[in-house]
């Protein structure tokens, strides 16, 4: 792809790392000196130290031929103008960093794909990792809804039972659901089946309309995350 990156800060440069290994033709603009020297030393790319929020920049860039356009400085009012310049270029793909949350909105009302500001879900999940010790990874959905990876605990309520077994037991509510399954001695992911059994050491990949509550932690042998 033809992509140009918006900033070389924090968010911007280890996302031109990944774009230029993955062989994508990749432009930065970075109005900093210095960030932009870094840049055009570090990477394989054209760098413009210029400011994206003139057009004259973004036509330099290449704009009229990008595939996608990523907006990542540490200024919301930067990042809506050049989005704003980049959707008069009809840039397919255009996607912005958004740094307060109640600028959402302006993004979405220019139809700006987002991103909720990195720091802040880099903080989430890190109190998440302490406070919830049993969830290995995850992704919020909504403003509830999760979805969570867990490992199957020694004596765990659910080992040995089949997801329909649990489901009828109760240990599975309607509002959960178990979306993939690995085992060691299994080269390839399990796809979950009714008459599918859990078992101790199963790395469960679980939808939870609910989130993952500690009641719901509990059902996977996790009872730290309730204080028990």
């Amino acid at each position: 792809m033809y992509i140009i990156i918006i900033g070389a800060g924090d968010i911007g440069t280890p996302l031109i790392d990944i774009a230029t290994k993955s062989g994508n033709e990749v432009v930065v603009i970075e109005r900093d000196d210095k960030r932009a020297n870094r840049a055009a030393d570090e990477f394989d790319c054209l760098v413009l130290n210029a400011d994206a929020t003139t057009k004259e920049t973004l036509d330099d860039a290449g704009a009229a031929q990008a595939d996608a356009l990523i907006s990542t400085t540490d200024q919301d009012a930067t990042n809506v103008m050049t989005c704003l310049l980049a959707k008069e270029f009809e840039i397919p793909a255009i996607l912005s960093v958004v740094h307060n949350p109640e600028h959402m909105g302006l993004f979405e009302q220019i139809g700006v794909n987002t991103m909720e500001n990195p720091q802040q879900l880099i903080a989430e999940y890190l109190y998440r990792a302490v406070a919830r010790p049993a969830i290995v990874d995850y992704m919020r959905i909504g403003k509830e809804a999760e979805v969570f990876e867990i490992t199957v605990a020694d004596d765990a309520p659910i080992a040995g039972k089949t997801l329909q077994e649990a489901a009828q037991s109760g240990l599975l509510t309607e509002e959960m659901l178990v979306v993939a399954i690995e085992r060691e001695r299994d080269s390839q992911p399990i796809t979950p089946r009714g008459n599918t059994t859990i078992e101790e050491g199963d790395l469960l990949t679980v939808y939870s309309g609910v989130g993952a509550d500690p009641e719901i932690t509990d059902i996977f042998g996790h009872y730290e995350d309730s204080g028990e």
